[in-house]
This record gives structure tokens, C-alpha cells and sequence, in this order.
């Protein structure tokens, strides 16, 4: 057989993969949005036995001789083919090295762990979460071990979410975030100058919020003949296919603020999978990079365009018109100042952007001391408080608000929450490329012109797929590595204006 025909064997088994991967993604979506709740006992086992199906293809022989008679000819094949080759090889070798058994454990108590998070959150009881958490950790440690005995444990899954990055990376960056952001937030909080944010609480219809979100996210370029958006208890994008993009929201009545940043946030994430090379195939090249990478998707849109002056300025007159009783003696000016005030908040999605990494580094520190055995899941509770009393000056009144407020552990997905802050850094840094490269974007914005942004990203990020790893693409973007202090700088000069102060 020649190495064509070995390739084209290997990309139909890896469709093929890639298409089960839809269809599960699909099913939790179906879970968190429209499922009823009497069916999750089902849905658990139905999860369990197409993750034991895919991991049967992802481990199947025949993929591994597929994989062995490229080996000698990769040199005969173009850029895209050997990228589907090299992470169909690193894959194999993952889901070889791990049981089925221990596959199908870990997706069955995903989905179990979902629901009891959500009851438990609900009644405001940890310690009827506890057990899953207890259980994860136990599989988590078992797996990474399995495919990755050089690692730390807790090292093995930030791998899962962030490529080549280790806790060596992570801990420096997010010690010295801290050294210069708690600062920042004390001389904020006792500075005589607070915006006004009274006018962003009041009664806001429901259909009015869902008819604004749905219009800035079309503005923005969202494509919903490809997509739609729906209401869970926790915001997320999902879907299976960058034709089948999947977008959620939470709304209340008495704010509309999160609920139309989290749908911003969202299509951040929705336009990075519509913009990704899927004609290339449903294949490892046309896939994402890292969470990370991801994570500087939707903060770019939500936090360097929809939280900036110029944003700010085009459509405060349309939000106007949405809900006219509460912004009757209010001005675009004012409108912004209020959505970028620097307050603690308990609930991470609703945080600030300076306030918002010392949420991350709080859970970060836990999952590390989780991993290396020097924290308990009992004592949870107590710690989460402590921490953040220590960096943010707040106490939360019950763990509905502190340690139960995000769905991630109850998925397994320990590791994931560093990219949110990675994510912070590279997105600031891929804006200041852009402004130097596209010198008028902030009149664009101001003109609700979206369209060169969504291009450039598109074209510099979305259809790059995994052509290269986040390393070669960060610095192929904006010409170096990830320097946190381009975020630093950017927070200092934008909050120190609005509340004039200059932070040294």
C-alpha cells in the first residue's frame, strides 16, 4: 500500500473519531440545556458507553499500524498532513496507555457529578458534592499516571488544557500577579472616587435582554444559521461541528450586564470554532489549540473591544433605547466607567478584569494543593474562604457564592482554570498587535464596524487550526512570548484613568 493510501486510511478513522466527538458533544450540551432532569441517571450510561465506543477507535490496532506505516514516508507528505499524523500519534499513545475501564469511569461520573453539583449548589451543600470531587481526584491521579508517569499528577492535567505548560510556568507568573494586583485593588477600594453603577440594577426584561445579546453577537459576526443561543445554570459554548456552534447564557432580571457580556464572552468562543479550517477535514489540523488559546478568544471580545471606551460609545444609544427608564440621566461615559468598576465579587464570571485573575489563582492554588496531598476535600470550604479573604478582602456568606459556584470539578476538569488568566495575557497582547497593525480599530468599534477585527483574527488565529503550537503561533501573531507585562501595563493605565489614579 502506498504512504497515500496509509493516509487516507488514517484520516477516515480520524473523522470517524472526531464525528463520535460530536455527537457527545452534542449530548452534554442536550444534558446542561434541554434534558429533563428525571433522565440523568440514563444520560450517565449513555455517556459511559460512547466514551467506551471512542476510546475502542482511538485504541483500535488497525490505527496504530496506519500510524506505523507512515512513519518512514512522512517526509513525502505536505505541512497539513504531517500535523494530522504528529497528533494522531501523540493521541494513540495517550488513549493506549489508559484502561477502558478508567475511560468510562471518568465519563459516567461526569455526568453524574453534574447533577449532584447542581442540586448541591442549589441547597448549599458541599459536603453532598465532596464525594465527587474525592472520586475524581482518585481517577484523575490514576489516569495521569497512566499517560504521562514523567509528570506531577496535577502537571498531567494542565497538560490536558494547556500544552507544554507545568506548574514551573504557571506558579511564577501568577505569584508575581499577585505581588502587583492585590495592591492595585486596595488602592481602588479606599480611593474617594467610586463610579456609579446604581442605573445597572433595576428591572430588565428577559425578552429585551435575549433580542440585545442575540444583536451584538450578529454585529459581532456570529453566523446563527450555524449556531443558536440557550439559557444553563453555567454559561458555556459548545456544539459539535464549527457548523454547529452552540452558545448558553443565564439571565436575571434585576441585571442585564452579565448576562449580554457573558453571551460577548460566549461568541468570542463561537467565532474561533466557526472561523476554524473545517473544510481541511474533521481532522486533528482543523481543530483548536489550547484552552488557553481559547480563553483569549472570548476575553479579547469581551474585555479589549466590548468593555472599551469606543464599544461603549456606539452602542450605549441602542441600549438606551432597550431599557430607557434606567438609563434616562445617564451618558456613554458614565456607562463605562460603571461597567469596568474594580469591585470583589464572590462569583468569578461576574468579576472584574483586575479582580478576575486572583479568582483564578485561588483555584489554582487549591487544585495544586489537591494533587500534591496538602489540602483536603473536607476542609474545602474553610480554605476557599480564607483564600479569598486573604486576596480579595471579601467573606462569603454561604458556598453557594464561595466554593460551589463553578461547574468545572464536577466535569474532572482540574487544570483548566490557569487558562482563563493565560488567556487574559494573550488576548491583551494580541490586541496591541492588532492596533499597531489595524491603526484605526477603535474608530471601526466606535462605528460598529466588527468585520476587519473578525478577519484578522480569523485569518491570523482561527484557521490556523494546530498548524503550530501555542508557542510558534503567539510569537508568529504578535512577534514574541507571552509577556505578562503587556496585561500589567494595560490594567494599570486603563483603570488608573478611570479612577484617576497613576499606579506606579
Amino acid at each position: 500500500m502506498t504512504i497515500k493510501k496509509h493516509y487516507q486510511c488514517l484520516a477516515q478513522r480520524l473523522e470517524e473519531i472526531a464525528r463520535l466527538n460530536g455527537i457527545m458533544n452534542t449530548l452534554g450540551w442536550d444534558q446542561e440545556v434541554m434534558m429533563p432532569i428525571g433522565a440523568s441517571e440514563a444520560r450517565a450510561k449513555q455517556i459511559a458507553t460512547l466514551a467506551g465506543v471512542i476510546h475502542e477507535r482511538a485504541t483500535d490496532p488497525a490505527l496504530g499500524d496506519c500510524l506505523s506505516a507512515l512513519k518512514d514516508g512522512i517526509s513525502e507528505l505536505g505541512e497539513i498532513e504531517r500535523c494530522n499524523i504528529r497528533e494522531a500519534q501523540r493521541s494513540y499513545e495517550l488513549e493506549t496507555r489508559v484502561p477502558k475501564r478508567l475511560v468510562q469511569e471518568l465519563a459516567e461520573l461526569s455526568s453524574r457529578g453534574h447533577g449532584i453539583w447542581v442540586a448541591a449548589r442549589q441547597e448549599n451543600k458541599f459536603a453532598d458534592f465532596a464525594p465527587v470531587i474525592k472520586r475524581f481526584l482518585k481517577l484523575k491521579i490514576e489516569w495521569a499516571q497512566c499517560v504521562s508517569p514523567d509528570l506531577l499528577p496535577y502537571d498531567a492535567n494542565i497538560d490536558l488544557f494547556e500544552r507544554g505548560t507545568t506548574m514551573a510556568t504557571i506558579t511564577p507568573i501568577f505569584e508575581r500577579l499577585k505581588d502587583e494586583l492585590i495592591p492595585l485593588i486596595h488602592i481602588i477600594q479606599h480611593h474617594t472616587h467610586q463610579p456609579d453603577t446604581s442605573f445597572l440594577q433595576g428591572h430588565f426584561a428577559l425578552n429585551k435582554q435575549e433580542a440585545l445579546a442575540q444583536k451584538i453577537s450578529r454585529d459581532m459576526g456570529f453566523n446563527f444559521e450555524q449556531g443558536r443561543i440557550d439559557v444553563s445554570v453555567h454559561p458555556f459554548c459548545g456544539g459539535s461541528h464549527p457548523t454547529d456552534v452552540r452558545i448558553t447564557t443565564r439571565y436575571k432580571t434585576s441585571n442585564f450586564v452579565e448576562s449580554l457580556y457573558s453571551v460577548i464572552h460566549e461568541t468570542g468562543h463561537a467565532l474561533y470554532e466557526q472561523g476554524r479550517p473545517h473544510e481541511m477535514g474533521d481532522l486533528p489540523v482543523s481543530e483548536s489549540l489550547t484552552m488557553g488559546l481559547h480563553e483569549s478568544q472570548s476575553l479579547f471580545w469581551e474585555r479589549m473591544i466590548a468593555q472599551g471606551k469606543p464599544f461603549c460609545l456606539y452602542y450605549f444609544e441602542i441600549i438606551r433605547a432597550f431599557f430607557p427608564d434606567s438609563f434616562k440621566s445617564v451618558n456613554a461615559d458614565l456607562f463605562y466607567r460603571a461597567i469596568n468598576v474594580c469591585k470583589p465579587d464572590f462569583i468569578r464570571v461576574e468579576a472584574d478584569e483586575i479582580t478576575y485573575p486572583l479568582h483564578i489563582i485561588l483555584r489554582y492554588e487549591i487544585e495544586k494543593g489537591l494533587f500534591e496531598n496538602s489540602l483536603q476535600v473536607n476542609d474545602l470550604p474553610h480554605i476557599w474562604n480564607e483564600l479569598i479573604r486573604k486576596y480579595l478582602g471579601i467573606q462569603p456568606p454561604s458556598d453557594r457564592l464561595g466554593v460551589l459556584q463553578d461547574s468545572h470539578w464536577s466535569g474532572g476538569a482540574f487544570g483548566y482554570f490557569p487558562s482563563y488568566t493565560l488567556g487574559a495575557m494573550y488576548a491583551c497582547q494580541f490586541y496591541k498587535t492588532l492596533l499597531s497593525e489595524q491603526p484605526d480599530t477603535e474608530k471601526n468599534i466606535a462605528e460598529g464596524n466588527f468585520l476587519p477585527i473578525k478577519t484578522w483574527l480569523n485569518e491570523k488565529i482561527h484557521r490556523q487550526g494546530k498548524l503550530y503550537t501555542t508557542e510558534e503561533l503567539v510569537r508568529r501573531v504578535t512577534g514574541e512570548m507571552l509577556a505578562p507585562s503587556y496585561f500589567i501595563d494595560y490594567l494599570k493605565k486603563k483603570y488608573g484613568e478611570i479612577y484617576g489614579v497613576k499606579f506606579t
